[in-house]
């Protein structure tokens, strides 16, 4: 595989928000994301944007009808909640980054759990949350890698 551009995970995503500035500055309030860059449209609205955390980068912009990707976007908050993708995230301290999503105003779908499966495998703590507009997030923290064969 070639390098991925400087800055750039191999992976990212986009997710939309019908308030993408609200959304942008309560996502770096509750989850500690930082704005990289945030690209407005003529009205205000939220064209573009990469939030990053540690080398992970997430790209927010405004729902609805888009000219220059040619598609309909929409927020869970705008289908009921009905969502098609959820985030996971590994962060250092998981139940400090718990306590402060839901100072924010997270809502916490499952609290900071241990999923053990078992010494082959790996083991995490995590927590389900959802933000503002209901997209689903998971928070994880690795306690146990798995043991490699011969150890």
């Amino acid at each position: 595989m070639k390098t991925t551009p400087a800055g750039w995970p191999r992976i990212s995503v986009s997710m939309f928000y019908d308030d993408a500035a609200r959304a942008i500055d309560w996502l770096c309030r509750a989850f500690d994301f930082e704005v990289r860059i945030k690209v407005l449209m003529d009205d205000g609205r939220v064209q573009h944007s990469e939030l990053v955390y540690g080398e992970g980068v997430i790209m927010v912009a405004q729902a609805g009808k888009s000219a220059d990707r040619g598609s309909i976007t929409r927020s869970p908050q705008s289908l009921a909640g009905a969502n098609t993708q959820g985030v996971m995230v590994y962060v250092d301290d998981v139940d400090a980054h718990c306590n402060r999503a839901r100072a924010a105003g997270a809502s916490i779908d499952h609290e900071p759990t241990v999923h053990d499966y078992g010494e082959e495998y790996w083991a995490d703590r995590s927590y389900g949350a959802r933000d503002l507009e209901q997209h689903q997030w998971w928070f994880t923290q690795r306690l146990r890698d798995p043991k490699k064969s011969g150890e």
